[in-house]
């Protein structure tokens, strides 16, 4: 077997696709259903697989050919993807035991990805293709996975959400549901609610890790496992000095206007705030992280972490600060000490953001688009995506690069498919 895995890999794109995938049924990870003569089935949605339609090899996208990178260039300039409607997603789980027949049930860990649970809260608004395939990447059935979808979500989202939960075990919707408003304390809610839903699930998870809808795994879940492991209990959290976002704490913030409809973001007002309860320190850091049960369980119980939390609820963007000076309290589980030095967004590994600003300086350019000064990757950022340490990438965008995505799909898929066979 391993000898044919190897031979398939020299193989075209085509031929790679159909054998590998048809193997990977025996290691319980499929992508896609093949039935009984051998032929590919039709799923009851699927998006186009453009790297199969222009015959573009992922190995050679990875080695950073330029033939095979231009071919990406040529695809992204016909701007032909179109991917499945929330509508579609709607009907296909219409039919849960065939959805789930698709992927979800075949998928397997082993025994040391099951003796060490994880959960995820997915806080997401639009495109429930992109929502499904994220969860797909990352679904495993020991696993636990909260929805927090947006109240001013359109209703087929909604319903396509309900869908996926209704069908996939172990999928569920937060039992409370924010109207979430840029940088507010909705979106902070909106985790602490899914947080709380997990607490209180059968599944006793380990760690829990927040992500987006245009999140992907860079990592597959045994990997995950195995890095989690090396924590032993501490928290994956990005916590620096505040410098020069003090502002956004120092004054009373205003969430809706005199009519009591909200703001697109936090208002400032010249009302001067107290200073933080208990005497806390405030750092920033990012709205995402990388949680123990036990740290999670200190925030939903103790009483500092709720004065906080009340004191938050007229700052500007405290999902950004909230968590990244949580982990500083002293005592706390996982703590990180207020004197140890700053941990970056390049040494959280969390999840792999690049910036417009530190473009050349800390990595290369972005070769995809940028959208509010973040990059939209491209496909020429495959293997530095993949090399880099980090757990999760953002943003991914098959309307900007569909190539990427399904190149990363690939390679997971074989790095879960190498280590089936050297069982």
């Amino acid at each position: 077997m391993k000898n044919l895995w190897l031979h398939l890999k020299q193989k075209n794109t085509i031929l790679f696709s159909f054998l590998a995938l048809t193997l990977l049924m025996c290691c319980s990870v499929i992508l896609l259903s093949v039935n009984e003569g051998g032929r590919q089935e039709t799923r009851v949605f699927e998006w186009p697989r453009l790297t199969v339609q222009y015959e573009i090899n992922c190995t050679a996208i990875y080695e950073m050919e330029p033939v095979e990178l231009g071919k990406t260039l040529a695809i992204r300039k016909q701007k032909s993807y179109i991917g499945p409607t929330d509508e579609a997603v709607v009907n296909a789980t219409s039919d849960c035991d065939r959805f789930v027949s698709q992927g979800y049930g075949a998928i397997q860990g082993s025994d040391f990805e099951r003796e060490f649970p994880l959960a995820f809260s997915l806080v997401v608004h639009q495109d429930v293709a992109l929502v499904e395939r994220l969860l797909r990447a990352i679904y495993m059935p020991h696993n636990i996975y909260c929805i927090h979808y947006d109240l001013k979500s359109s209703d087929d989202f909604i319903s396509a959400m309900k869908g996926l939960a209704r069908c996939i075990p172990n999928v569920f919707i937060a039992s409370k549901l924010e109207r979430v408003q840029y940088a507010g304390i909705s979106r902070l809610k909106a985790d602490l609610n899914c947080l709380s839903d997990l607490l209180d699930s059968e599944v006793k998870w380990k760690y829990v890790i927040n992500l987006c809808g245009q999140d992907f795994p860079l990592r597959t879940n045994a990997e995950l496992v195995s890095d989690l492991k090396e924590l032993k209990g501490r928290n994956m959290v990005e916590s620096k000095w505040p410098g020069g976002k003090q502002w956004r704490w120092t004054f009373h913030h205003l969430l809706k206007d005199s009519n009591s409809e909200y703001y697109n973001s936090p208002v400032s007002t010249s009302e001067m705030k107290s200073p933080p309860p208990h005497n806390i320190d405030m750092f920033v850091g990012s709205a995402y992280f990388t949680l123990s049960r036990e740290f999670v369980f200190f925030v939903h119980q103790s009483s500092l972490a709720r004065d906080f939390l009340a004191w938050s609820e007229d700052t500007y963007s405290p999902d950004e600060h909230f968590w990244a000076t949580l982990i500083r309290v002293p005592g706390v589980p996982g703590e990180v000490p207020r004197s140890d030095p700053e941990i970056s967004e390049l040494i959280s590994k969390t999840r792999l953001v690049k910036w417009w600003s530190l473009e050349e300086r800390l990595y290369p350019p972005c070769t995809g688009v940028h959208v509010r000064e973040v990059c939209i990757y491209g496909a020429a950022e495959l293997r530095w995506l993949l090399n880099y340490g980090h757990w999760f990438a953002n943003k991914v965008d098959p309307k900007v690069d569909p190539v990427l995505m399904e190149c990363l799909e690939e390679k997971l898929a074989e790095k879960r498919l190498s280590n089936c066979l050297a069982k």
